[in-house]
């Protein structure tokens, strides 16, 4: 349960309700992101020929994924929209690894064990492989389900977000984001995110990365950018709260 109390408020900002929260689905994850083309925030309609090759090999390996016993799903995305800029917090953290990935595969499985043994496979290690050949910052780790709106329909296109978030503590992060998830159910229509974990000994780039869907652009985007309970609301919480999320948006690749 996370303990909500610990949270610091800006002032005047106004209350949304209450996300609703379902139970955590007890599945394990693997995510890997790389950097293959660097673009202006919309300009990833265009795909250069290293990345085009890359997706075609990651195509075949998360075929030969899909059918290992346990694995659910295995999901190959593409950017669509990698905002510019970071905030005042993640200025004040030079160190920050600030995601640019515009090419993530992520596989669930029925378990964390499942998982685990899925990445010590040839198949895995195959997709990591390419990922590393198309790219010198590549993010990979395994991962559970900490938190949970809904599941995400991954199975259409839409639009997907990874968000990605660098806090100084876990327990404020978790608070913080369960705090603002009411504002996106509220304002945009939200039924579904997953937010993961990294589990133990992984990377520590990035304290949770959470994942969602909208059917398209216009379910989301006029809040973000014509709303201003979007600024003093959401982002001025995670700012009061020493969080900062990192946004990328995909669509299915």
């Amino acid at each position: 349960m996370t303990d909500l109390s610990i949270l610091k408020h800006p002032a005047g900002a106004r209350a949304f309700p209450k996300v609703d929260l379902v139970p955590p689905d007890g599945h394990g994850y693997l995510l890997v992101g790389a950097v293959v083309d660097r673009r202006l925030p919309f300009g990833f309609f265009r795909e250069s020929a290293r990345k085009a090759q890359l997706l075609l090999k990651l195509k075949e390996c998360a075929a030969a994924l899909r059918a290992v016993p346990g694995v659910h799903t295995v999901t190959l995305y593409k950017a669509l929209l990698i905002p510019p800029g970071r905030g005042h917090f993640l200025k004040q953290r030079p160190a920050a690894h600030i995601a640019r990935y515009d090419v993530v595969a992520l596989l669930e499985a029925d378990s964390p064990d499942t998982a685990k043994a899925v990445r010590a496979g040839a198949d895995w290690k195959a997709l990591q492989s390419a990922m590393r050949a198309a790219s010198d910052d590549v993010y990979d780790i395994a991962a559970t389900n900490v938190k949970r709106i809904g599941a995400v329909d991954r199975s259409r296109d839409g639009v997907f977000l990874f968000n990605f978030f660098f806090a100084d503590s876990l327990e404020q992060n978790l608070a913080v984001w369960e705090y603002t998830a009411g504002w996106f159910e509220d304002q945009t229509g939200l039924h579904n995110s997953t937010v993961l974990l990294p589990d133990p000994g992984e990377r520590k780039d990035y304290t949770i990365i959470n994942h969602c869907r909208w059917d398209s652009l216009w379910n989301i985007l006029p809040s973000l950018l014509f709303k201003p309970s979007f600024r003093n609301y959401v982002l001025a919480h995670f700012e009061a709260n020493a969080t900062a999320p990192i946004p990328i948006l995909y669509r299915l690749a």
